[in-house]
């Protein structure tokens, strides 16, 4: 098979971006988790403030500052993903550029497989997390007996769901836009990539070949015309099993 039809994972290169892209997926995970801890966190330091220091709102008498907890989740939600967002275009880029168009394939591979597998991952286990948290509404039968809300098994449902939560919200379902994202950076600079790396079956053939053109024509009034004065320039381009010929007069 041509060099420019398969990835070969047996090349070192290949195989280090193989495994690199297959750690993508878990630094963006882990960034996209932390950043909802640490706005979850500035949320709930604003609430405890107003609290302490706008008085009737738990009596309904003191108006809270919504605008104030809009602008945390939403300055969160630009700031705390732009370094995410930069890996998933730079890295494929860097790979690309730097060791090559078949590393890249095994750099896509990688984080492909990896990708997906977390965030099935993730949202099955963020959503397990979440209903056992709600399961508790109705009551759970634990070892015979049965737990309600404000219960110990409950608080620690509770405490998994913040976890849970993160996992099925956000982690999860960004797994499809990083794979989705990387790939097609990818192939906007494949063609880039095409002139600057060349494959090794990319050849061009030239022959000059003279022909003579005879006319046996014997027909009334017919003369034979013998005439080697034109040449034929057959250039073939080999691309893979396939061939491009031009034929110049």
């Amino acid at each position: 098979m041509p060099d420019n039809q398969h990835i070969d994972i047996y090349k070192a290169d290949v195989l280090a971006a193989l495994f690199v892209g297959g750690m993508i997926p878990f630094i963006f995970s882990s960034l996209a988790i932390r950043a909802v801890g640490e706005a979850a966190m500035a949320m709930v330091e604003e609430v405890r403030r107003q609290f302490r220091t706008i008085p009737g709102i738990m009596e309904g008498t003191g108006k809270p500052e919504y605008d104030k907890c809009v602008a945390i989740s939403t300055e969160a939600s630009l700031k705390k993903m732009m370094l995410p967002g930069a890996i998933t275009i730079i890295s494929p880029i860097l790979i690309g550029f730097t060791m090559g168009p078949e590393a890249l394939g095994g750099f896509l591979a990688g984080a492909t497989v990896s990708g997906v597998l977390m965030g099935i991952f993730q949202n099955n286990a963020g959503g397990a997390w979440d209903n056992a948290k709600k399961s508790f509404e109705k009551g759970v039968e634990i070892n015979g007996e049965m737990f309600y809300k404000k219960s110990e098994p409950h608080k620690a449902s509770v405490t998994g769901d913040t976890v849970g939560d993160p996992f099925k919200d956000t982690s999860g379902p960004s797994m499809n836009i990083l794979i989705k994202l990387m790939s097609i950076v990818s192939l906007v600079i494949a063609p880039t990539l095409a002139q600057l790396h060349p494959t090794k079956t990319m050849e061009t053939k030239s022959q000059t070949v003279e022909i003579s053109v005879i006319n046996t024509d014997s027909a009334m009034g017919a003369t034979i015309v013998n005439d080697t004065s034109k040449t034929v320039t057959i250039t073939a381009m080999l691309w893979g099993d396939f061939f491009m010929n031009s034929i110049k007069v």
